[in-house]
């Protein structure tokens, strides 16, 4: 059964569809937002061999045509070399305005093309067919959208809402373990920062959830996306609410940048490890109970997660240089830093009100048990 989540933003509403082999039935899907019967796809290597010849077929059985770009699979696609190739590669096949550009991959893909439209004759609509569960329950809804730079993470791109999501669980099986579950470093998320029931179904599906039942994946990724459109909505261009979404990314970036964008440390095993990390910090400050963290622990280890520095392989620089890459982030405010902290599970806040101190001890700290 298909569900739907609708994010009601004005203008720029749309649907994310969530349900089993949505792929095949992506020229249905797709057909009643094109003006004309064509439409360019931009995937990557890896997930071009496993899913590209499912979607271009079902296009063609809707009588639409397409054209495909593939780049090389890796965060490191997504930066200047890449999304140049993409934007001449769709102007050279005459992408007008009223065309549809599809984005097929995990959160590199969605991201880059989507920031591809977002300036392409100054913004031609997009569709995201996430096929990572950190794209589905994450980078696919809310507009987002940019490549990396050397200075960090992010730091380049436009907001653009897709005109429709088609989140297919069924291409979760296809996933290597390990990039599954970074992708519920995100999914847990959710219940830290708003949903402490959501977050008590996880500690007691967690065995579901590995075994990647069908039932239970469907009901991740929708709750997952329901709060965030929810937060999107209420605030559209992270002016406000849309910080909560941020929690762990603040420790996870700075890791992210220490370890290169590449393999070592996948984005959803930072946002794991950054979460372990912000309710270790609410504790020291006494925001929250010291069981709290515990529990978060108990949780994302149950899943299979990362849970801490120690997990992390090769070497990391010290917490004076993680601190300083902090500085990098999005969220940095007249050069104070903002940190996502929680009173409780299913309690966040944002606050730039952290000594100093206790983020460098609580780094030293989380640096000591490596050794």
């Amino acid at each position: 059964m298909t569900q739907t989540v609708h994010v009601p933003l004005d203008t720029r509403a749309y649907d994310v569809r969530i349900g089993a082999d949505l792929l095949a039935r992506a020229g249905a899907e797709i057909a009643p937002f094109l003006a004309r019967r064509r439409v360019a796809i931009v995937t990557d290597a890896h997930v071009g061999d496993l899913h590209l010849a499912t979607v271009t077929r079902a296009l063609a059985d809707e009588g639409i045509e397409s054209v495909s770009l593939t780049l090389p699979a890796g965060e490191a696609t997504k930066g200047w070399p890449q999304f140049e190739r993409t934007v001449e590669w769709l102007l050279e096949q005459k992408i007008e305005r009223r065309d549809v550009v599809i984005a097929l991959g995990g959160g590199v893909i969605g991201d880059l093309v989507g920031f591809a439209a977002a300036v392409l004759r100054r913004g031609v609509r997009f569709v995201q067919m996430p096929t990572s569960l950190l794209a589905q329950v994450d980078s696919s809804v809310g507009g987002k959208t940019g490549i990396n730079a050397p200075q960090g993470k992010n730091l380049i791109g436009a907001f653009h809402q897709p005109a429709l999501v088609l989140a297919d669980i069924s291409v979760l099986d296809t996933l290597p373990k390990r990039d599954f579950l970074a992708g519920m470093g995100e999914v847990v998320k959710y219940g830290m920062l708003g949903d402490a029931e959501f977050f008590r179904w996880l500690e007691d599906n967690a065995t579901r959830i590995l075994a990647r039942d069908p039932e239970a994946l469907a009901h991740a990724v929708r709750r997952s996306v329901e709060m965030k459109a929810d937060i999107v909505v209420r605030d559209e261009t992270e002016q406000g609410d849309r910080a909560l979404l941020n929690l762990g990314h603040t420790f996870c970036h700075a890791l992210e940048a220490a370890t290169g964008y590449g393999d070592r440390l996948l984005h959803g095993e930072g946002v794991a490890i950054g979460c372990a990390l912000a309710f270790e910090l609410s504790a020291r400050l006494a925001l929250c109970s010291q069981e709290e963290p515990s529990r978060v622990r108990q949780v994302l280890n149950e899943l299979g997660m990362k849970t801490t520095l120690a997990d992390i392989a090769g070497d990391l620089p010290d917490a004076q240089t993680l601190i300083a890459l902090m500085g990098q982030d999005k969220k940095v405010v007249d050069g104070q830093l903002t940190f996502v902290l929680a009173r409780a599970i299913g309690e966040a806040f944002t606050t730039s009100d952290v000594p100093a101190d206790a983020v460098q001890t609580l780094l030293r700290d989380a640096l000591s048990e490596r050794s």
